[in-house]
Order: structure tokens, then sequence, then C-alpha cells
């Protein structure tokens, strides 16, 4: 796979976001560069395991090179979702790199298979530092503005209760509202 199906080299915007109510929320990875917008339809915990792999990476690349400058000073105004909210594909997996010689990060996304025997749709994205680190920040928040998780079985506690198997039967963990 030498080419990839949507490639946005040194994009202008790059958010994440969900739309829908707790429990029935669908997740966007979105990117902007000029007049061309690439929205990508994703997983919750694929949004979730994004935003920490980031980090990961941009405390990493901080640690190797300390000379690196930080610029978290980037002011973000506004990283909620563009319409219209058509998204090329389904992600199926997505990995990070770093193009040291353009200080960029990359993010690569595969969608699913179709049924026919053609190639998956790929994407790649390429942001500065300091996007990355203000997607990551805002990935993680719309994450946990989700439904509260139970601290005994580690599910999601709907608003109208939950049964947790921890409990033994003891009847559903509520939440307050």
């Amino acid at each position: 796979m030498s080419e990839f199906t949507y490639d946005l080299d040194a994009v202008q915007r790059i958010t994440a976001g969900a739309v829908g109510p707790r429990g029935q929320r669908v997740f966007y990875v979105q990117a902007r560069r000029g007049a061309r917008l690439i929205t990508l339809a994703a997983e919750k915990e694929q949004v979730r395991a994004l935003a920490e792999a980031i980090s990961r990476l941009l405390d990493t690349l901080a640690e190797k090179n300390p000379r690196l400058t930080t610029s978290d000073d980037l002011f973000i105004a506004d990283m909620s979702l563009e319409e219209p909210l058509e998204p090329e594909f389904r992600v199926a997996q997505m990995g990070l790199g770093y193009d040291a010689e353009r200080d960029l990060v990359i993010l690569l996304a595969q969608g699913l298979e179709d049924d026919d025997e053609s190639e998956p749709p790929t994407a790649r994205l390429s942001a500065s530092r300091p996007q990355m680190r203000a997607l990551a920040i805002h990935a993680a928040q719309v994450v946990a503005a989700g439904r509260p998780i139970c601290g005994n079985c580690g599910r999601p506690i709907d608003p109208v209760g939950h049964f947790c198997p921890q409990r033994n039967g003891h009847g559903p963990v509520m939440t307050k509202q």
C-alpha cells in the first residue's frame, strides 16, 4: 500500500468529538487543510487510546530531545466538530508516527474492509506537536464526558441505573444526576 486514500499533510485543524446522548454517542476524528475536510468515524475506546498514545508520544519526544520547544501555549479556541458530519470511513485501526525533519506527528488510520476484495481505505494526517497535544487533551475530555464508570465492575452506568455483577444481585447501582 504505497498511497493513502486521504492524505492531509500539515493540517490546519485536527479534533475529535462525539454526537448524541450519553450511551449512544458516535465518535469522530476530523481534520481540515484548506477547503478539504476529512471526517472519520471511530469507537469511543479508539478515541481514548488515541488521546493516551499522543500524550505518551509527545512526552517521549520531549524526554529524548529536551531542546524541542514545548509550545503547549498554543491557544485552540474551538475544538468542536465541523458540519457536515459525513465520515469517509469507519476506523478499524490507527497508528502514530513522528517526522523529525518536519517536526510533525503523523496519524495513520485504516478503515474496515468491504465485502469486495478492494483494499480498505486509509488516511494520513500530519499535524504539529501543539496541535496534537490539543487533540489529546480535548479527546480525553470528550471521552470523559460520557456515562460514569462503575467502580466495582468497570462498566458504564446508565442514567436509569446499572446491574453490577460484582454486587452479587444486591440491586442496581444508581448515580446522582
